[in-house]
């Protein structure tokens, strides 16, 4: 297994015609921000996806064996969520720690605790061999990954975005989530890989292996992010705050609008686990092969890398709103397509549209959605505040594929349910952006959050 794509200096470098902000100029350690949250946010989703392909795949077979195909489908499904249900707890324990003592021991923190979760699961016996056991360490093991990656996607973001230029925060800040696909596409390459071992040998010790090679994952990102400083911004809040109150009693007491806001806003992430899991699942019931929707994975994902960049260019230069909006309602449009070319079994639509709804539409939402929710808080609770609020959002994509399995219908016409649901909540995600997010393009890092700050 490889560490991830590697980013080209140049690519960091955005257009120089990009209209420039006030205030904060970036710390001179922007780049290399951008490539340790790159980085990092590959090898921790990495870790996190290569799960979701194994219960499409496999963990109804070795962990909910012996009872009817699509209830343990069903109730593989279900795990993914658990690691979602964790999430808002363990994000407010990650975000107090990640304001109080830093972003950077916060993220070495859940990129160790992913690692280990991950590996461990590459060691469980099924079933037939420790009984009700091996689903429980399952579920265990699933929400530790859930806790670590509570505190992933906005800790990297946060730290990318306080270390870079006021005017290039979007650009800078799409790496994260744009780490967030390569990982994906490393997961559906590893697991590509593995499945095309005889049936006995992948169910036996092969779908292990992709969990086995976390380890190498842990020792790469642990020495990237140790290299990294604390941005300016950070230590410059730390230093000058003087209420010693506690980070999410801020947060919930003068910030409980932009929670609910960033709940409904957050919606659009349903689509990664529709089509990164569901799908993959649901496909089988029209004869096409795991290989060929792992490959479709693949060829947007990396499709994915090169374009999400630009979409925080682009939003440096118009605004979010724009780009945030038109990106979902494609998404919205896209779902129907897809799914509706896979129940007609056409391998070039599939392609097609998977890279309308996911390289597309998902390409102009995905790099932005983590930087536009940590710059609706200010720098002394952005962790806390942007990991909370997230966190309980994400908590319906969590179960989205559950929900998917459970509302999809027989016959060739069943997915529409499930295209609904997901054009659905990409719809209130663009809804709630038009009408209550605010524009930040304009807006100086410092000034992000607070109440005084609106857009010039």
């Amino acid at each position: 297994m490889t560490a991830g794509p590697t980013v080209p200096p140049t690519a960091l470098t955005p257009s120089a015609d990009i209209a420039p902000s006030t205030t904060h100029a970036g710390t001179g350690h922007a780049r290399r921000a951008a490539v340790a949250s790159f980085i990092g946010s590959t090898l921790e989703y990495y870790d996190f996806f290569i799960y979701g392909s194994a219960s499409a795949l496999i963990f109804n077979k070795i962990f909910f064996p012996g009872i009817d195909p699509a209830l343990g489908t069903l109730l593989s499904m279900a795990t993914i969520g658990i690691g979602y249900f964790v999430r808002p707890l363990a994000a407010s324990v990650i975000g107090h720690f990640g304001d109080r003592i830093g972003r950077r021991q916060m993220l070495v923190l859940t990129l160790v605790m992913m690692g280990v979760a991950t590996f461990l699961i590459g060691c469980l016996p099924p079933t037939a061999a420790i009984g009700a056991a091996a689903p429980l360490l399952l579920v265990l093991l699933r929400a530790l990954q859930g806790a670590s990656a509570a505190g992933e996607s906005v800790g990297a973001v946060t730290m990318t975005l306080e270390h870079a230029p006021s005017n290039k925060r979007a650009f800078y800040g799409s790496w994260v989530n744009t780490g967030a696909v390569a990982g994906i596409m490393l997961a559906s390459l590893a697991f590509l890989a593995v499945s095309l071992l005889p049936q006995a040998e992948l169910l036996s010790w092969g779908w292990r292996l992709p969990f086995l090679a976390s380890i190498i994952v842990v020792a790469v990102g642990l020495y990237i992010r140790l290299r990294l400083p604390e941005s300016e911004v950070f230590e410059s809040a730390k230093e000058s705050e003087s209420s010693k109150e506690l980070p999410l009693k801020v947060v919930l007491r003068d910030h409980w609008t932009t929670i609910i806001k960033v709940i409904f806003f957050g919606l659009w992430s349903v689509v990664s686990s529709i089509f990164a899991a569901f799908a993959l699942a649901y496909s089988g019931k029209f004869g096409i092969p795991a290989a060929l929707m792992l490959t479709v994975t693949i060829v947007t994902a990396a499709l994915g890398i090169v374009v999400q960049p630009y979409a925080g260019i682009l939003a440096d230069r118009i605004g979010r709103k724009p780009v945030f909006i038109a990106g979902n309602i494609i998404c919205a449009a896209s779902a129907f397509a897809f799914f509706w070319s896979i129940s007609a079994g056409s391998i070039a639509l599939i392609f097609v549209t998977a890279i309308m709804f996911m390289t597309v539409g998902y390409g102009l939402v995905n790099p932005l959605g983590p930087s536009m929710t940590a710059e609706m808080f200010e720098t002394r609770i952005r962790y806390t505040g942007a990991a909370t609020a997230s966190q309980l959002g994400l908590i319906v994509t969590g179960f989205a594929p559950t929900i998917a399995a459970a509302i999809v219908q027989p016959g060739p016409n069943g997915w529409v349910p499930v295209a609904a649901f997901t054009a659905g909540c990409c719809l209130v995600s663009a809804a709630v952006t038009a009408i209550w997010v605010k524009e930040t393009y304009k807006v100086p890092t410092e000034a992000l959050g607070k109440k005084t700050s609106s857009p010039s």
